[in-house]
């Protein structure tokens, strides 16, 4: 919702609720994960409720990646395609089948 509620509305007050809500469940979704999880946060588009338009309004979309194997400061650099993560995702689990993107797990993982 903070994309359709919030991004695309430009309510900037009520998009800054959302993520301090969202921050404070992060530690339940952490206690939940087990020691071979790996946590993606990601979105589909960048969309800055600050701008005047209410389009999207970033090139790239954030990723922030966590697990107690990944790599503490892995840095995946700007990746070509979004699809990437989900490469990254069927290699992790060991998945058969062609997907449009590159992985990029063995740069993450200890």
């Amino acid at each position: 919702d903070l994309d359709m509620l919030y991004g695309h509305r430009n309510n900037t007050v009520d998009y800054a609720k959302a993520l301090v809500e969202f921050d404070r469940r992060i530690p339940e979704i952490l206690d939940a994960m087990k020691d071979g999880d790996i946590l993606f946060i990601t979105a589909d588009h960048g969309c800055d409720p600050t701008t005047e338009s209410t389009d999207h309004s970033r090139e790239y979309t954030p990723l922030v990646m966590y697990g107690k194997n990944v790599k503490k400061g892995a840095n995946i650099h700007t990746r070509s395609s979004f699809s990437d993560i989900a490469a990254t995702i069927k290699d992790y689990l060991g998945i058969d089948g062609h997907i449009e993107g590159k992985s990029f797990l063995k740069d993450i993982m200890d």
